[in-house]
């Protein structure tokens, strides 16, 4: 179990619905994305009406279309340097400066160490290396969730962790609950941002999670403050894995489903296909967690499928896909995972 030494500030020193249907497969030729239309005037009139976006006066109108203009710009630079790999173009953050984009969702301390969690013990992996894994489409996947104004991604992601693996271990599917996550805290930082080794301590010091229906995500702090309810789900005790992706790939087709924290500049105006970052996505500034639930190849080329917390209209249905192999936006620095009791996993990873 888990160290009792183990507490809040280790995090902040190392680190500033029941619908289950299988995914579809996104395999796809480089050259088959659809033109994007670069004209920034009718995209923003566009993008006002999908989004439903409206502005104080005319000088913030206009300082919004600049912003637009600025990272419609971006994303055509993005999409000729990805060469028909992936498409950026317009999404709900468009009229957002990169700074603001940032302040939205992530955690105002990125990571730049590791923090201290426990190595060892890592399983011996028994099957061997497959092309591809899904588990979307074995069903074991909730809906993917939207955070909105919650800086909740690092609790989004553990809950959807643990709910994969109980889908894989016990074939019981269920949603639970991110909000007792949030209550419940033993850091109180909430929506502010986390850590999701923090996420996992506080499921085990709970002993276990409520379900979504019984104690429902409203993106903020509840006035009641941590509610007791009865616990549907519980967790045995969570590990961080190593740090290869060929053993993060086996480890997933083997176990299923594990979090990782990334840095998310290229998903403010990312649409889809496979991110292929160079030199505009440090690996060492991390801001996001989001849920690493398969991989794949086309035509040689490897990706990692993931599931990320800003609703099922953003990307490709709520996921997105990025480079395998390059430790892209420093997808290997944190993997980690929850662990449950009982037998190994019933069922194999759909290909």
């Amino acid at each position: 179990m888990l160290p009792t030494e183990f507490s809040c500030l280790l995090g902040l020193l190392a680190m500033a619905g029941l619908a289950w249907n299988p995914y579809p497969a996104l395999e796809q030729s480089f050259h088959d994305l659809p033109p994007v239309t670069w004209d920034p005037v009718e995209q923003f009139k566009a993008f006002q009406i999908q989004y439903n976006k409206s502005y104080p006066d005319a000088a913030e109108q206009q300082r919004r279309l600049e912003i637009f203009a600025d990272n419609l710009a971006w994303a055509r630079q993005l999409t000729k340097e990805h060469r028909g790999v992936a498409q950026f173009g317009v999404t709900q953050f468009s009229d957002l400066t990169e700074k603001e984009f940032r302040q939205l969702y992530q955690p105002s301390q990125p990571s730049f160490s590791d923090p201290r969690l426990k190595m060892g013990g890592h399983p011996k992996l028994q099957r061997p290396q497959t092309r591809s894994c899904d588990w979307r489409k074995a069903g074991v996947l909730s809906p993917v969730r939207h955070q909105k104004n919650c800086k909740s991604c690092w609790a989004i992601s553990a809950v959807g962790n643990v709910e994969a693996l109980w889908a894989i271990r016990y074939q019981k599917n269920f949603e639970l609950s991110v909000q007792e996550v949030l209550d419940c805290q033993r850091c109180g930082r909430g929506c502010e941002g986390g850590y999701v080794w923090d996420a996992f301590i506080t499921i085990l010091n709970q002993s276990g999670l409520a379900k979504e229906k019984d104690y429902p995500y409203i993106d903020q702090l509840s006035h009641k403050g941590c509610q007791e309810k009865k616990k549907q789900a519980w967790i045995h005790d969570f590990l961080m894995l190593p740090k290869k992706e060929n053993y993060m790939a086996q480890y997933l087709a083997e176990k299923g489903p594990i979090t990782v924290n990334i840095n998310s500049r290229l998903l403010q105006n990312y649409k889809k296909g496979v991110i292929r970052p160079w030199v505009n996505c440090d690996s060492k500034y991390l801001d996001h967690y989001v849920l690493l639930v398969g991989f794949g190849q086309i035509h040689n080329f490897t990706y990692w499928i993931l599931k990320n917390s800003w609703g099922s209209s953003w990307g490709e249905k709520g996921y997105f896909r990025l480079h395998r192999g390059s430790n892209a936006c420093g997808i290997n620095k944190y993997p980690i995972t929850a662990l449950l009791e009982g037998s190994a996993p019933r069922m194999r990873c759909p290909r």
